[in-house]
């Protein structure tokens, strides 16, 4: 592939031109399993072409710097392409290690089509990231959360999510139905102003606490709800 500005040749799709110092591609797509990622730099509306990263998954003790340094060849596949947003889908653990090592915005896409998902979104006006540590998302009057440790598990998955300002634990109510046994949770239908409930259940119990989104609007905090749901589903927590 050429630049698009001085024709110099490029060694990967979509890379920064360092000879006239011109981006090649505004987007670059992550399609993350927990052996690969493949990279596809976009330009507007268009496919440049994609980059494959690959690894031999490890356990145990040596997993971590394994995982580390498969999420850091990607981060510098990312840093060669300088894109204005990064679209990802896929294996969340290695998604987060990438997300901590490279300073671009990321924006969640779908995982069966996640190049055409990104494609088809750009249209759409991007949702703001909030960088903050999780437990600086979690805050209200309400100290006590369900379920002990599981319910806390809950809150600080659902406060992990990038579009996510706050969540707020509400009251517990312990005059539900208990035919469910263990914890479970989802998030309900948007409001109009863009944010969630989160109703967090644990047998007979049940507690409601708020979800501050960065979303503008009911459409748009449908798609971080479902994407919330999905999170909690992988975790092994969705109701």
């Amino acid at each position: 592939m050429q630049c698009s500005r001085c024709g110099s040749e490029l060694s990967r799709p979509g890379e920064y031109c360092l000879v006239c110092h011109t981006a090649n591609a505004d987007g670059v797509v992550l399609d993350i399993a927990r052996e690969r990622v493949e990279l596809t730099a976009i330009r507007g509306e268009e496919a440049l072409g994609t980059t494959t990263v690959t690894t031999r998954p490890e356990e145990g003790e040596r997993e971590v710097v394994e995982l580390r340094n498969f999420a850091g060849r990607v981060a510098d596949e990312l840093q060669r392409r300088r894109p204005e947003a990064v679209y990802a889908a896929g294996d969340r653990a290695v998604l987060d290690e990438i997300r901590s090592q490279v300073h671009f915005p990321f924006y969640r896409v779908r995982d069966e089509d996640p190049v055409g998902s990104a494609l088809a979104s750009r249209g759409e006006p991007d949702l703001e990231v909030v960088d903050l540590p999780t437990k600086e998302k979690i805050g209200g009057s309400h100290s006590t959360l369900i379920g002990g440790r599981d319910g806390l598990r809950v809150i600080e998955t659902v406060a992990g999510h990038p579009n996510v300002k706050k969540v707020i634990p509400g009251p517990i109510d312990a005059g539900g139905s208990g035919s469910r046994s263990g914890l479970r949770a989802k998030a309900t239908r948007a409001g109009a102003d863009g944010n969630l409930r989160l109703l967090v259940r644990d047998g007979s119990s049940v507690q409601e606490n708020r979800v501050v989104t960065t979303a503008p609007d009911r459409e748009a905090g449908e798609r971080i709800r479902e994407d919330v749901n999905e999170v909690l589903g992988e975790a092994g927590l969705r109701e």
